[in-house]
């Protein structure tokens, strides 16, 4: 589990493509320090296994479906990634609970520049759509975010937006965000479960209906 206050920049080194998976090292040296085999890392969001480690860096697989749900099936050597160890227990909850189980992704559809912050709007596919709400707790490329504004339900094409601080824009890959990028998308676990009641709670109808 991780709480989206992301701890260090990281930048992947190397990629080593298969059929349907990849091997990623990225150089993190503050989440690597403490870090031992088999511990969880968030890259850009997504929860990762340490398989190697050096005094600087740290490799792990990504399966396929891991980079068919998320922006690392795109991911480049010399990418800036967000690092993030997992939580300990008894650490302050400084965000929210993140999973680092991706949902899907979204793309920057504008950038607002503000006096001292950015406002920047993002697709929401309709799958994602009943789980992101006003005030609600998000988490883009592995950053705890509080949903600052939501498309109207009636609207076809669905958005929502997010206001940065200059210290997420400077302490994130948030900051180096434009018009047409994606990111990695995980919704709260909370609203995740919702849904998931209140579908079976249909369904039970109108089984019960029929």
């Amino acid at each position: 589990m991780f709480t989206g206050i992301i701890e260090e920049l990281g930048r992947i080194e190397r990629i080593e493509r298969s059929a349907d998976a990849a091997r990623l090292t990225i150089r993190g040296p503050l989440v690597v320090s403490d870090a031992g085999h088999g511990d969880s890392i968030s890259v850009s969001g997504v929860c990762l296994t340490v398989v190697e480690q050096t005094p600087g860096t740290f490799t792990a697989d990504v399966m396929a479906q891991t980079l068919a749900m998320s922006t690392l099936d795109g991911a480049a050597a010399g990418a800036t990634v967000n690092l993030e160890r997992a939580a300990q227990v008894g650490d302050r909850l400084g965000g929210h609970i993140v999973q680092g189980h991706i949902d899907g992704t979204s793309t920057v559809l504008a950038v607002t520049e503000g006096d001292a912050w950015r406002v920047v709007r993002f697709s929401l596919s309709p799958a994602l759509a009943p789980l992101i709400t006003d005030k609600g707790s998000v988490a883009l490329d592995g950053v705890s975010l509080t949903v600052s504004a939501v498309s109207p339900a009636v609207h076809a094409d669905q958005w929502f937006e997010v206001s940065l601080i200059p210290e997420t824009l400077a302490a994130t890959t948030l900051g180096e965000r434009v018009v047409g990028d994606h990111v990695n998308v995980e919704t709260d676990i909370l609203a995740r479960h919702v849904e998931r009641m209140l579908a079976l709670a249909n369904a039970a109808s109108h089984r019960s209906a029929s």
